[in-house]
């Protein structure tokens, strides 16, 4: 049986240490159980995929980029609409970034997909939150020294054109930039596995829209092989309905759930 790990964005930016630019309550004490799990498994585990938000500080989803009437830009977890853009209650603020925005807002709103969400500027590149939490990344290293193995980290992001929560693909893929487009690769590998262990930051949002993605592109008779380790994942602060509401579905499509001190695959 080949068992593969799928931890995605597990970065200090997502705990919730002191000085994390998107804390998740909770993740301290989730990275603390997947660590032990990890280490638990150790040989039994085959391939571990790691995926890594990487964003810059100018991006469509940071407030540099946006300005109201005022010249004032958003705060954080402002949305913004296609009727705000037409009304001009937010523009960019490089008028030449105008066409290209409002097409991505409609984008967007035509694929059903998350209205835009103005994020504290996270997992910046070079920086303290970009790096994985220090008790899953000791895991991981442990794992790697004791199998002569490598972790797969995946990045996704760094794109400033679009939002990309899910590591399969963008919101809106950037027909110029193959980074922003289906992850075959990633694809592929997940199809050898016979297990796929998943776990990361945060519920609601990253993990909530990779799963589904994941399952979209393996199919019906492979998301039986989907476990989440429930308790090494935890929601953004006030989207904890949207988190339900993935646990919910995807359970109903056959994924399946387990405690870490309980997972045995």
């Amino acid at each position: 049986m080949r068992l593969e790990f799928l931890i995605i964005d597990p970065q200090n930016d997502f705990s919730d240490t002191p000085g994390a630019a998107l804390p998740v309550p909770g993740a301290g004490a989730d990275a603390e159980r997947l660590a032990r799990l990890l280490d638990r498994l150790g040989d039994h585990i085959a391939a571990i995929h790691v995926t890594l938000d990487t964003h810059q500080l100018v991006d469509i989803s940071h407030p540099i980029f946006w300005r109201d009437s005022h010249g004032q830009p958003p705060s954080p977890f402002t949305q913004i609409t296609v009727a705000d853009m037409e009304h001009e209650i937010w523009q960019p603020l490089k008028a030449e970034h105008r066409a290209r925005a409002l097409d991505y807002v409609r984008a967007l709103r035509d694929h059903g997909r998350y209205t835009l969400t103005i994020w504290p500027p996270h997992c910046l590149v070079g920086t303290w939150g970009h790096n994985v939490i220090p008790v899953v990344a000791a895991a991981l290293q442990r794992w790697e020294e004791a199998g002569f193995a490598r972790v797969n980290y995946v990045t996704k992001g760094y794109n400033p054109w679009t939002e990309h929560y899910s590591a399969v693909q963008a919101d809106v893929p950037d027909p110029t930039d193959p980074g922003t487009q289906i992850n075959t690769r990633l694809i592929r590998a997940l199809k050898n596995a016979d297990v796929v262990a998943l776990s990361g930051q945060a519920l609601s949002h990253c993990v909530a829209h990779t799963v589904r993605d994941i399952a979209d592109h393996l199919g019906p008779e492979s998301i039986g092989k989907l476990v989440l380790i429930e308790d090494t994942s935890s929601p953004v602060p006030g989207f904890e309905a949207l988190a339900r509401q993935f646990l919910s579905d995807m359970r109903q499509r056959g994924m399946k759930t387990a405690k870490a001190a309980e997972f045995h695959p």
